[in-house]
């Protein structure tokens, strides 16, 4: 954005806090509305006051002399004080504060002017005045919601069908949050009943006049106590003990189960953040607390930039999109070879931010050096994100050609061309399949990390690479793979009941690629501290329960054996590099240790394999030893899992003896 023009959310912003943006006539409405309530509430205070009311000499005489005093005083600060900004339709409690507020200011002045000019004003009048108009005023502006809340309560006494009967888990400021969004109108369909909340303390109290009634093992006694119908869940995932438990309890009831989206924004400095209710997804409890990172650091490096996405299309590279959006960017280039997905993510940003965007949608592959050429002189990017890659273990396997041309000399064309054309950062996208590979793919990213390390270098381009895990909902990962095998009826296939991997988040992945661009030292390798890695097993048994089912009970769990390139377990960072790690100022983050690569031998065998690879493929087993052998070169700690005859293994011998006699 920067400058092409406001966001769909400034815009918005603008547009609210513009001190006359109701109608004319509605302004003066209220403004004569305020002055009778003014001379209501003098008269009252007199009334208050004095035994005789109005038929007491001294207070009916008076009551003329007050009420000009008090308009003159009252009605400019009520104006300067933004009262007739408000937006009282959606206003809570500090717009209600800030209105008593200034009512006693009011009264404040109006007694030193009576003190000033020794008007004679009764302090008790002028102090009860204050108060009643503070409260007249309030309760004027409120009105019209209590007239909703009795009109949605007796709406659902009348047509008890029609409404939503809930039940909110989490007295917190979460609950809170959806307590509000039940009075908009998109919810005006909800009804919150009763409160759910671990803390025993808060039992029997109320929050917004709705009873928290109990603990999670209340909620199915509960549901079908007062009939709900629709289960909120408004505690996020970072700060709730056994989320899996919870919604195991929530499945046992007949409800509707949905959620709070990004839990963590309540509390945020974003005021504009606009939470929403979604229905629960299966990665709500299988993911630990995500990590939130230095926004304001990446927005320092992002902001009036003009960013390219390579892969942007893919399920990382299109949620790097959304989140570099938040930043700014002057523009941002969306680099991909499948147009479909780039298209429908333009189509999505451009309805999201209501057209106020500068966003590049180019179709191209990263093994088209003419064609990146072509897009780095148009567009000059300086901020690269690189996550295009083929990356499915098994197919890449099979299409081992493909994998080495895109992964490795795709990359190394990128590179080269971001350096030609003035790049100032460039972040590619790493996995842990790149520690101690044991396939293609996985062998491919750790060339890439070498690459990038010689070439940080000799470059002025500042180059660093991001390492992790599994990205939970991904394309291709074990999520969507399970969640269809669900809904076919089964059986759920587990490669090995040992098998575990690390998971994160896409968003999470997506913010430590951006993080990492921020520390900006180059050449260096990130990764962050997932935690434990999660048994694939248990995961598979944890989604079959989500969707109501009990394990190899009523949907079978098939072990169908490890995959060729498959491993038990994967390392985000190796034996070797953890005694080594160097922590960042984020806490999850660490810099990995590299081992020094001597640059010309590296080049040098970048160059036989490519000599190999453009040589042309046959998919036998013998051209696959060869190029095996040459990946071993450089990557020695890759292992491949083949299971090699003992002639294959004597042709392996012969080809590693020649491949070294042509290295020397």
């Amino acid at each position: 954005m920067g400058n092409t023009g406001l966001s769909y959310t400034q815009t918005h912003t603008k547009t609210k806090a513009e001190p006359h943006s109701m109608p004319w006539f509605k302004f003066f409405g209220m403004l004569l509305l305020d002055a009778m309530l003014i001379a209501t509430a003098i008269a009252f205070a007199i009334l208050f006051r004095f035994e005789n009311g109005f038929s007491g000499a001294e207070a009916s005489s008076n009551f003329l002399s007050y009420l000009p005093v008090h308009e003159v005083v009252y009605l400019p600060i009520l104006l300067l004080g933004g009262l007739y900004r408000v937006y009282w339709k959606y206003a809570g409690l500090p717009e209600i504060t800030s209105a008593f507020i200034l009512c006693v200011f009011a009264g404040f002045l109006t007694y030193l002017i009576n003190i000033v000019f020794t008007l004679g004003y009764s302090r008790s009048v002028l102090a009860m005045t204050s108060m009643l108009v503070a409260v007249s005023i309030v309760a004027l502006r409120i009105s019209p919601r209590a007239f909703r809340y009795l009109q949605r309560q007796y709406k659902h006494i009348k047509y008890n069908s029609d409404m939503k009967r809930v039940m909110i888990i989490g007295a917190g400021s979460g609950g809170a949050y959806v307590l509000n969004l039940c009075k908009k109108d998109i919810y005006s369909s909800y009804v919150p009943v009763l409160i759910i909340d671990d803390n025993p303390a808060k039992i029997g109290l109320r929050l917004e006049n709705i009873p928290i009634l109990g603990v999670r093992k209340d909620i199915p006694t509960l549901a079908e106590k007062y009939k709900i119908s629709e289960i909120v869940i408004a505690i996020s995932s970072s700060a709730i003990r056994d989320m899996d438990e919870l919604i195991c309890l929530c499945k046992q009831t007949s409800c509707r189960i949905r959620i709070l989206t990004d839990i963590h924004g309540i509390d945020s400095a974003d005021s504009e953040k606009k939470l929403s209710i979604r229905d629960l997804d299966v990665k709500d409890f299988l993911m630990r607390g995500e990590e939130h990172f230095d926004l304001s650091a990446i927005n320092s490096y992002l902001s009036d930039k003009i960013v390219l996405i390579t892969g942007g299309g893919g399920s990382i590279g299109s949620e790097l999109c959304r989140q570099v959006i938040l930043t700014h960017p002057k523009q941002l280039v969306i680099f991909d070879i499948y147009e479909n997905n780039a298209y429908e993510l333009e189509c999505e940003l451009k309805h999201n931010y209501n057209g106020a965007l500068n966003v590049e949608v180019v179709i191209g592959s990263i093994r088209d050096r003419n064609r990146l050429n072509e897009v780095f002189a148009k567009y000059k990017p300086d901020v690269v994100f690189h996550a295009a890659a083929h990356k499915h273990v098994p197919l890449m396997e099979r299409s081992y050609g493909e994998a080495i041309k895109n992964n490795v000399f795709g990359t190394r064309n990128l590179l080269e061309v971001a350096e030609t054309f003035g790049v100032e950062r460039f972040v590619m996208l790493s996995t842990d399949k790149a520690v101690n590979p044991t396939n293609i793919m996985g062998t491919t990213k750790r060339i890439n990390e070498m690459m990038v390390q010689v070439f940080a270098k000799t470059s002025n381009m500042k180059c660093m690479m991001v390492r992790f895990g599994n990205v939970l909902g991904s394309h291709g990962s074990v999520i969507p793979l399970y969640e269809m095998q669900i809904k076919k009826g089964g059986p759920v296939t587990v490669t090995h009941p040992d098998i575990v991997r690390y998971f994160m988040t896409i968003p999470e992945a997506a913010q430590l690629v951006l993080q990492a661009g921020s520390f900006a030292q180059s050449g260096a390798i990130y990764a962050l501290d997932m935690g434990p890695p999660i048994r694939i097993m248990d995961l598979a048994e944890k989604m079959i329960r989500f969707y109501g089912y009990e394990p190899n009970v009523d949907m079978p769990i098939k072990v169908t054996g490890l995959r060729p390139g498959e491993k038990l377990y994967e390392e985000v960072i190796s034996e070797e590099e953890f005694k080594r790690l160097v922590p960042t100022m984020h806490k999850k983050i660490f810099v990995v240790p590299t081992a020094e690569i001597d640059a010309k031998w590296f080049y040098q065998q970048l160059t036989f394999l490519e000599r190999e690879i453009e040589n042309g493929f046959s998919e036998s087993d013998a051209r696959k030893l060869v190029i095996q052998v040459m990946l071993q070169e450089l990557v020695p700690s890759y292992a491949p899992n083949n299971k090699f005859s003992s002639k294959q293994s004597h042709e392996l011998k012969l080809v590693k003896q020649a491949i070294a006699a042509k290295g020397s």
